[in-house]
């Protein structure tokens, strides 16, 4: 793998592609900076070896160009205080000041330019605009692993400039050798465990990790599409009623690949979507038509902390319940202690960003599992065995 252990930046200008999309509050104060943290490293290494620093990156979603909400000077502040510089930043991502700036960078020092989703040519992946943002750096390095699934102008186009000087940051490299680790070199048992609202959006990771697991956890919403598909009563669940024939097929793959499909039994049932809610445990396919599941309940997780403490290999990826509500948090808590339990005994945990990642976080567990991805979607891919754009142009 190229990364940038394989080159000295002594007088080279890095421009590197990060992830800085964090959540900001009224006040832009940054509510979670992991993404910052996982690209320091690189940046330090960079500094370190004499180089000087061109940071580019986005911010969420901005639909009409440029937005005060997602500037990019808001995170100015704290990327100084984290990296001990005066880091400098330019208004525009191309164009004259961005290019008289970063051609004034001397070694040691660091340019963030703004927002490159203020321009659409980023999503559309533009070759004029990847070419404009190329000149900024004598050398490219991607650390951004949470849009390495997207073919967009600066994760996938601009490499093509930097035939020669073209490497992996590492959190790139330290995502994709774990990812590695799990898909292709797992210590069994090996256990998968998902969550989230839907089955829609994980049928292709569940299909291929039929093929690689001995036992897949499934809880969440989309645990309910299950239950449905049974026969089961499940109230004002969530339901996709159109994937019902396609559980039904999956739970059958599983028997034909002798993978133990765990599913829940019993749900937190609650009168609505609060978390001051009227709640009860019991069956998850006898709710009353006006109630709703909004946790797995402490039978199903107990025998999910059975199957996950006894396994040596873990993917986990989404929630077991609404965790956002404490009322409705103990499921995915009661899984979360069996992955930290499981790791302590010398397991390998793979927690697969999003949800997951702000469940660990919210727990406090963060630093007691084996690792955590930045990059809910692009991991997602990878373990559907999908080529990333942003990986593939570095390879090339």
């Amino acid at each position: 793998m190229k990364t940038i252990d394989n080159l000295n930046f002594k007088d080279k200008k890095a421009l590197i592609r990060v992830d800085f999309n964090v959540p900001l509050d009224d006040n832009y104060n940054i509510t979670d900076d992991n993404r910052i943290q996982g690209a320091l490293p690189t940046i330090k290494k960079i500094l370190a070896d004499g180089g000087a620093v061109v940071l580019m990156s986005h911010l969420g979603r901005p639909k009409e160009g440029p937005t005060e909400k997602y500037s990019l000077k808001h995170i100015v502040p704290y990327l100084s205080k984290v990296l001990g510089v005066d880091v400098q930043f330019a208004d525009d991502c191309i164009g004259t000041e961005a290019a008289q700036k970063s051609g004034e960078l001397k070694p040691g020092q660091v340019l963030l330019l703004e927002n490159l989703r203020f321009y659409k040519e980023e999503e559309k992946g533009d070759k004029d605009f990847a070419e404009k943002l190329a000149q900024l750096g004598d050398v490219y390095v991607n650390d951004a692993f949470g849009t390495a699934h997207r073919a967009h102008a600066s994760t996938a186009v601009i490499a093509q400039f930097f035939p020669d000087a073209k490497y992996f940051g590492y959190l790139m490299a330290a995502e994709l050798s774990n990812a590695e680790k799990v898909l292709n070199n797992p210590e069994r048992p090996f256990t998968a465990i998902m969550g989230g609202a839907k089955v829609s959006d994980k049928i292709e990771l569940i299909e291929a990790l039929l093929d690689k697991v001995d036992n897949l956890i499934i809880g969440g919403g989309m645990a309910y599409t299950f239950v449905k598909a049974r026969g089961g009563e499940i109230g004002k669940s969530l339901v996709e009623l159109d994937k019902l024939d396609l559980a039904n097929e999956l739970v059958k793959k599983a028997e034909e690949k002798d993978v133990n499909l765990v599913l829940p039994t019993d749900a937190q049932i609650a009168d609505k979507f609060s978390n001051d809610a009227e709640v009860y445990n019991g069956p998850n396919d006898q709710i009353p038509a006006d109630r709703e599941g909004l946790d797995i309940g402490s039978e199903s997780a107990e025998h999910f902390a059975e199957v996950i403490r006894a396994s040596n290999t873990l993917l986990w990826n989404g929630p077991m319940g609404v965790f956002e509500f404490d009322t409705f948090a103990k499921g995915t808590k009661v899984v979360a202690d069996a992955v930290v339990a499981a790791t302590e005994r010398g397991a390998f945990s793979l927690i697969g960003g999003g949800d997951s990642a702000a469940a660990v976080a919210k727990f406090g567990m963060t630093e007691h599992v084996s690792y955590v991805s930045t990059g809910g979607g692009a991991l997602l891919e990878y373990m559907e065995g999908k080529v990333l754009p942003g990986v593939k142009a570095i390879e090339e």
